[in-house]
């Protein structure tokens, strides 16, 4: 990876996945030099976010489901998605993504593997936010299906889904992704989360 000069002494801005900017004006015209606009997401800080989650998977009536939950997008728009959140203090991203599903579905889970990692940029109004997402795959120990245990009061809902509604259940691909790789493992390489 090469380095160019910076004005001003700042570091550059990576560029999101694709190497376009998230949020573009389409009135605004890109100058031919190629540096940035006055007031264009490039010249935003960025800001560097970590959280933790997955599929906590239980068996019922013989087939696996996974606990999800309802929350708003920025737009305001109910999606269906994978509990997660930031991690706290000096949480390991595992400690994170228990007590983050047990907060967002009431379902205490134990880690059996880590599934994957998501990584994605977003702007805000004051800044770039590059955020990065560990996701485990979780066998149910305890628990019942509530949100009231949610600090945040971000999910709206939370029902056990079937794996094989996830697909459509699920508002993101990403997700449906690291659901169809969880399917995969539970099924060919054994059964953890039987009791």
């Amino acid at each position: 990876m090469s380095t160019a000069a910076h004005p001003e002494g700042r570091a550059p801005v990576p560029a999101p996945p694709g190497g376009h900017p998230l949020r573009r004006d389409p009135r605004a015209t890109r100058p031919v030099t190629g540096s940035p606009l006055p007031g264009s997401s490039s010249d935003l800080p960025v800001v560097e976010e970590t959280s933790a989650g997955g599929l906590v998977v239980e068996t019922l009536d013989g087939h696996f489901h996974a606990a999800v939950i309802a929350r708003r997008n920025r737009a305001g728009r109910l999606e269906w998605c994978l509990p997660k959140g930031h991690l706290e203090g000096v949480e390991t991203a595992e400690e994170a993504a228990v007590r983050e599903i047990a907060e967002e579905t009431g379902i205490l889970g134990s880690v059996q593997r880590r599934l994957g990692v998501i990584d994605y940029w977003f702007t805000g109004d004051d800044r770039r936010v590059h955020k990065v997402v560990h996701h485990f795959l979780l066998h149910a120990v305890g628990g019942h299906l509530t949100v009231e245990g949610d600090p945040d009061s971000e999910a709206e809902d939370v029902a056990w889904v079937s794996f094989d509604d996830l697909p459509t259940v699920l508002s993101y691909p990403n997700e449906r992704r690291l659901a169809a790789a969880a399917h995969a493992l539970l099924t060919h390489s054994g059964d953890t989360t039987r009791r």
